[in-house]
């Protein structure tokens, strides 16, 4: 197998990781070789010519041939089952791949790392990482969870927040020189050992998702008023109950530009993933004992918000919308 120059490998180009690749690519030299690897060759196909001129791309099929070409593989997975599949199985895996690496002696055989940026269960994570442990490659492999905090605008900004977790200190500064690419360079944490960029995350999360909703409701105390919106906003985030979600992406349809509430509740973070991390968050908590009292009643707003067609699949702040157009019970 002829190994292309320096290269690096990613997988998963959904919402998120195709941004991420792109400046990925963008941001790495063009000495770099960057393969490519996702389940919808339209993806792939899209990317190559969307890339042109700025590097070599060359597309790879699995995670088994990612790790034997490349020392650093980055994956921006949707599910605990893909990360799972990714990583463990025993013929297209990760981990597979890097064990048939060091058989045969590979150039680039030490000091692979292979990263997770998604939200993934906390639970999925350390499987990973133990298993990683357990490989015949682990003195050569460190396995990193690096999420991200930003959404879709954020990946396309290449402004990410990115939450690492890793065992291997000392590999930080190298995996921080990749992320930085795709995020700001002094938003890069090093949050703790493998997991700890995962609760990092899914505790950003819960936070993030009841001032959505937080947000929403106050806004529409506002509406329902005949207040001026933007008037409201703008004391708002000059005041106390300044937010992400009010100054950053305000509900309200018109009060800023380029954010999902002016795009029709496009292009954002989906209601149904935000009620995912929600319960992520909710799980972490009855895991770790701490008691809440916000977790479960946003929870059945969501599910009430994207139970109706008119919200579902939209970014997660619709439910300003669901609450302005709802009846009060």
């Amino acid at each position: 197998m002829a190994l292309p120059d320096k290269p690096v490998a990613f997988i998963g180009l959904g919402v998120m990781g195709y941004p991420m690749a792109i400046n990925l690519r963008k941001g790495l030299d063009k000495s770099y070789t960057l393969l490519i690897c996702d389940v919808v060759p339209e993806a792939l196909t899209r990317f190559q010519k969307e890339s042109e001129g700025q590097g070599p791309v060359e597309v790879i099929q699995n995670g088994f041939e990612a790790v034997q070409k490349a020392d650093m593989v980055i994956t921006m997975l949707p599910s605990s089952a893909a990360v799972k599949s990714v990583y463990l199985d025993p013929e297209t895996g990760i981990l597979a791949g890097a064990e048939k690496a060091l058989q045969e002696g590979r150039k680039g055989d030490k000091g692979k790392i292979i990263m997770e940026c998604g939200t993934i269960e906390t639970a999925t994570i350390l499987e990973v990482a133990k298993a990683t442990e357990a490989s015949k490659a682990s003195a050569n492999l460190t396995f990193v969870d690096a999420p991200v905090s930003g959404g879709p605008m954020g990946a396309q900004d290449a402004t990410l927040t990115f939450m690492v977790g890793t065992n291997n200190k000392d590999g930080f500064p190298t995996v921080k020189s990749y992320l930085a690419h795709m995020g700001k360079e002094d938003a890069v944490f090093l949050c703790g050992d493998v997991g700890a960029g995962t609760a990092f995350k899914v505790i950003n999360n819960y936070l993030s998702a009841i001032t959505s909703l937080a947000a929403s409701e106050a806004l529409n105390i506002g509406a329902k008023m005949n207040l001026d919106l933007s008037l409201l906003t703008d004391v708002i985030n000059v005041s106390g109950g300044q937010c992400w979600v009010t100054s950053k992406s305000n509900p309200v349809p018109g009060i800023q530009a380029n954010v999902p509430s002016s795009r029709g509740y496009e292009g954002g973070f989906r209601i149904e993933l935000c009620a995912k991390v929600l319960k992520m968050g909710s799980e972490l908590a009855e895991m770790v004992g701490a008691r809440t009292v916000l977790d479960k009643p946003t929870l059945e707003a969501f599910a009430e918000a994207q139970g109706d067609e008119r919200y579902k699949g939209k970014d997660a702040r619709v439910v300003y919308k669901w609450l302005n157009e709802s009846e009060r019970k």
